[in-house]
């Protein structure tokens, strides 16, 4: 049986230039696990603490004072006792004395950890079969808006959704589909000068419906010429311009019956196989309307809505509010409370679709845990070093099984 021996916490960067906390866990025989948590620009308000008051320094102070020697010595297979113990040195609900972001890495890290020492990929070591029977979809985003761009349309992702093929195939769809969409945009907009948003995904100065029929368009040129399946998906982020009682728009404000309307007719209009937080994040009536409505159609994902919490998601699946929910590690902190709420999403029939955050770390594990969770997507962006690293793991991956989807 082996033991944890070190544990060793470091301030690092993310992908937008943001402090965050890496954590390494060491074993007794000298096997390492690395890990460094990300952040979200668009954050739910039902999320654990990124970090402390005092931000990383603080975390980190926290983390080697107090933290640490409650983990040395801990069981390397023992990931539940682990986590707890993370919950109990904090004793807060949401993370805010050690934070979220060193929970999450320290966390990681030991799995990481473990899955070295026994010579397998993290998916392996967490559970995912030799052969899987299906590959998460490639869920990309290709333009950006919201909170992730300035300058941009109101939705915050207009995402090219490639489910149902090898890795290696939905990987060179989304790539190409945000290729074509580049193309177009400097067809239509040759004078300016365009740029990519947090996620790399580009920005222009376009409207919501102008920026989905290029999308649309995108998905059906690569479609034709690829013959490989892929198809607009929209994250609205529908919180973050929901402001006293309204969805308000640069062009227009609705109630919410002109926002399930709106939404509902995107959805027919373009073939949306993925809508991402079209409603409020706390809208689980309002949810549970629209998903009666396109959840035939489409992947309808709770992401504010839930934020990985077991105990939102049990709301929503009583009241039917959607068909799949967004897993994001850090949202919750742990690894067991995440495969907590990824264990009763299964359960209860919904889809879950793993995660990154717009402020990223250039690691892949985030593929490992998709595919040991038998998610229906991967979300992670397509261009940025921090999104590619996620990609090239699920290749790895699919190149190691060779499993037909």
């Amino acid at each position: 049986m082996s033991r944890v021996e070190e544990v060793r916490l470091r301030l690092v960067y993310d992908s937008r230039g943001k402090e965050t906390v890496e954590a390494t866990v060491k074993t007794d025989r000298g096997v390492l696990g690395i890990v460094s948590a990300p952040s979200g620009a668009s954050t739910g308000a039902h999320e654990v603490q990124a970090f402390p008051p005092g931000g990383v320094a603080e975390a980190l102070r926290v983390g080697t004072s107090i933290l640490r020697p409650k983990l040395v010595d801990r069981d390397v297979e023992d990931q539940a006792g682990f986590d707890r113990t993370l919950h109990e040195v904090d004793g807060t609900p949401t993370f805010s004395r050690i934070g979220g972001n060193t929970a999450t890495a320290l966390s990681v890290a030991l799995a990481m950890a473990r899955a070295n020492e026994q010579g397998i990929d993290l998916a392996r070591s967490l559970g995912a079969p030799e052969r899987p029977t299906r590959w998460p979809a490639v869920v990309g985003n290709t333009m950006n808006g919201g909170r992730h761009a300035i300058g941009g349309p109101d939705f915050q992702e207009f995402i090219a959704f490639a489910p149902d093929a090898t890795p290696a195939e939905e990987v060179r769809a989304a790539l190409a589909v945000h290729q074509a969409i580049g193309e177009e945009i400097h067809r239509r907009l040759p004078t300016h000068a365009l740029g990519r948003g947090d996620e790399g995904g580009w920005v222009a100065p376009i409207g919501n419906v102008v920026a989905l029929e290029i999308l649309d368009a995108a998905c059906a040129r690569v479609r034709d010429a690829t013959h490989r399946k892929v198809f607009p998906g929209l994250d609205l982020a529908a919180s973050e311009f929901f402001r006293d009682g309204a969805y308000r728009y640069q062009d227009r404000t609705l109630d919410l019956d002109g926002q399930i309307a709106f939404v509902a007719e995107l959805v027919d209009a373009h073939g949306i196989r993925y809508l991402e937080d079209p409603l409020d994040e706390e809208e689980f009536d309002g949810f549970a309307r629209l998903t009666a409505a396109v959840g035939s159609k489409c992947l309808v994902v709770g992401d504010d809505l839930y934020t990985t919490r077991r105990d939102r998601l049990a709301t929503g699946i009583a009241k039917r509010s959607s068909n799949a929910i967004l897993i994001k590690v850090n949202q919750v902190g742990t690894l067991t409370d995440t495969l907590a709420t990824v264990a009763l999403a299964r359960a209860s029939g919904l889809e879950t679709v793993v995660s990154h955050r717009s402020g990223d770390v250039p690691e892949g594990w985030l593929a490992d845990l998709a595919v040991a969770c038998g998610s229906a997507g991967l979300k992670c962006g397509l261009l940025g070093g921090e999104r590619v690293a996620k990609l090239n793991e699920l290749l790895r991956l699919g190149a190691a099984t060779e499993a037909p989807r």
